[in-house]
């Protein structure tokens, strides 16, 4: 049978659809790029926004029209929270939520749009699902459930199959990672030093971590340590305390500024992300206005930024005064302004900088150097680079002096 895959959403549901495609190719099955025709499509959803939930179905809309005689198997969290919705949708003939899922899972990934590849560069690790928290706006607890993680030496004993198969980073994922263990009176930097032992694996990142979890005692692991690399993604969501407090948020902005002020003291060079939520019911212009003032004066690198939407169920649909949809849209476009900003400034800060490159099989016929492929990589502080394509290099480490003409990283986006 010939599948396509294609993911939505977070970097959890990347590593969940790739654990998937591997045991499916495994059964024998051969296993095609999403554009191509199919026998059946795996499609696995998100449900963080209404934009992502259209983007969801139309999806699903091209895979049918694709192949009308297609199996069309939906799974994640819209197919979770909206399942007689997704059901009706012409061509679906299975609906999975998150029920039943692996809690872990390994696979290599050469890029998000497929598991095929015969280099293993990066690995994305779901180490944790589920999420107790609740924040007004959001909908993945009732989506995935709540926290959960295996024990430190289950999860060790899987990455040890991840290093066995070749990749050299790992990306750890999970709903709320900074919960790993805390059910089992473990804890998340237990985990850290665990995996900082197991030699084969050269880096690790932290796909994201809420900064009320991120203690001084894991910055200063990450700091010290033999794989962990100097990149954060610290969700701040809002950068005004009265919008905090309205999403139930378990920090404020003094201390989101004391984490990121931690990093760069510890490492100067790291790259630090944030998520920033454009629009939450009863932000005022003048919340916006503070927000925007707080963003631009900390050394964040760069923003992940989404564009509020109601969430049936969710609590903030009962709090404060609607943001107009026209404002919400100006505010992304203001905070994707400043986040390019902040970008530009990242970049210039490292030009002329030796920083370790791990290259992967990517080629690129279309963008040539004197008529030679590309191949690309990324620097431990996630700085996307280039060079002529050299199969010697895939799966390697190499020390690259950063400039404007190797560096194809693009600003972060909506």
């Amino acid at each position: 049978m010939r599948i396509a895959a294609h993911t939505l959403g977070c970097k959890l549901n990347y590593a969940e659809t790739s654990d998937h495609l591997r045991r499916l190719s495994e059964e024998g099955n051969e296993i095609v790029d999403w554009s191509q025709l199919a026998d059946l499509y795996l499609i696995n959803t998100c449900t963080v926004t209404a934009v992502a939930e259209k983007k969801c179905r139309a999806v699903i809309r091209q895979a049918h029209r694709r192949n009308p005689e297609a199996q069309i198997v939906v799974m994640g969290c819209f197919a979770q929270t909206a399942a007689a919705e997704v059901a009706k949708i012409p061509g679906v003939t299975q609906v999975l939520g998150n029920e039943g899922k692996r809690l872990l899972s390994y696979s290599t990934v050469g890029n998000h749009s497929s598991a095929e590849g015969s280099a293993r560069t990066r690995t994305f690790f779901k180490i944790q699902d589920g999420c107790d928290y609740f924040c007004t706006y959001c909908a993945i607890p009732y989506a995935r459930g709540r926290s959960r993680s295996a024990t430190v030496e289950e999860t060790l004993c899987a990455a040890r199959r991840i290093a066995a198969s070749g990749a050299k980073e790992v990306v750890l994922t999970g709903i709320n990672t900074g919960t790993f263990g805390q059910q089992r009176g473990e804890s998340f930097l237990d985990l850290l030093r665990g995996l900082d032992q197991i030699e084969s694996i050269l880096r690790y990142r932290i796909s994201s971590i809420e900064p009320n979890l991120l203690t001084d005692e894991i910055i200063d692991f990450v700091a010290r340590s033999r794989a962990f690399l100097p990149h954060f993604h610290v969700p701040l969501q809002a950068g005004s305390d009265h919008v905090l407090r309205l999403m139930h948020r378990r920090y404020n902005t003094a201390l989101y500024r004391d984490k990121v002020m931690k990093i760069k003291h510890s490492m100067p060079d790291a790259c630090i992300a944030a998520d920033v939520m454009a629009g939450f019911n009863g932000e005022s212009e003048a919340e916006f206005r503070k927000a925007m003032e707080f963003i631009a004066g900390i050394p964040i690198s760069y923003l992940h930024v989404f564009t509020y939407s109601d969430r049936p169920g969710t609590a903030a649909l009962k709090l404060g005064e609607k943001v107009p949809v026209e404002v919400r849209h100006e505010h992304t476009a203001r905070l994707l302004e400043l986040s390019a900003e902040k970008h530009r400034q990242f970049i210039a800060s490292q030009l002329g900088k030796v920083r370790p490159v791990l290259w992967e099989h990517t080629v690129h016929p279309s963008r040539t150097t004197h008529h030679a492929p590309l191949m690309e990589g990324w620097t431990d502080n996630y700085i996307r680079v280039q060079a002529p394509y050299d199969e010697a290099r895939v799966n390697t480490v190499q020390q690259v002096t950063l400039e404007r003409e190797n560096i194809t990283e693009e600003a972060a986006s909506e």
